[in-house]
């Protein structure tokens, strides 16, 4: 295991901290005119998702904690197991539905999706930052209203509810940001 020093952090860095993977969120190299630097930090506990801002020597040392990443397929979910078909050995590995973000709403079977683990455990499962989806359910569009900026309500075929432009339709295939969950622009084709 490589070791860093607080010296070393930068934003998206992950350690391990009282034995949790942690990821830094934010930092500072504080020099005050009296007293020893300091580096102050918020982190994100990667498993937990809770923040805490905290002050290092910029000497102390931390293990680097390693992710795992990888991409997978989404298959079906069984009760509060969702599976996941490793693209290369085709095994299907279970995730528990608690690991699963509010963005998971617009995954759908066969979408490929990014399997973040520390020490074997996945902590976090990412849909692609886009994604083009079927609007299952919205009133009526009307013809030639382009106004962007008034929105309706849309069902979508994942069940996610969105905002949309009043000229969409029940049928038309949408492009969502999976971040935000906002509308971005009606598919092509």
């Amino acid at each position: 295991m490589a070791t860093i020093t607080a010296g070393d952090f930068r934003n998206g860095k992950t350690f391990e901290y009282e034995g949790k993977p942690m990821v830094v969120v934010e930092f500072q190299h504080v020099k005050p005119g009296k007293g020893a630097a300091f580096v102050r930090t918020k982190m994100k506990n990667l498993i937990t998702g809770a923040v805490t801002e905290t002050s290092f020597n910029p000497t102390a040392k931390f293990e680097e904690a390693y992710v795992e990443r990888k991409e997978a397929e989404y298959s079906y979910n069984d009760g509060n197991l969702y599976y996941f078909m490793d693209p290369e050995t085709y095994e299907l590995e279970p995730v528990d539905g608690n690991k699963l973000g509010d963005n998971f709403r617009f995954v759908k079977e066969n979408m490929t999706c990014t399997i973040s683990s520390y020490k074997g455990e996945v902590f976090s499962v990412d849909p692609p930052n886009f994604v083009e989806l079927e609007v299952a359910q919205t009133d009526p569009g009307f013809a030639g209203n382009t106004a962007t900026n008034v929105t309706k309500p849309a069902t979508l075929e994942t069940g996610a509810e969105v905002k949309v432009p009043l000229f969409i339709n029940p049928g038309d295939k949408i492009k969502i940001d999976t971040r935000t969950g906002e509308y971005l622009e009606r598919a092509k084709g």
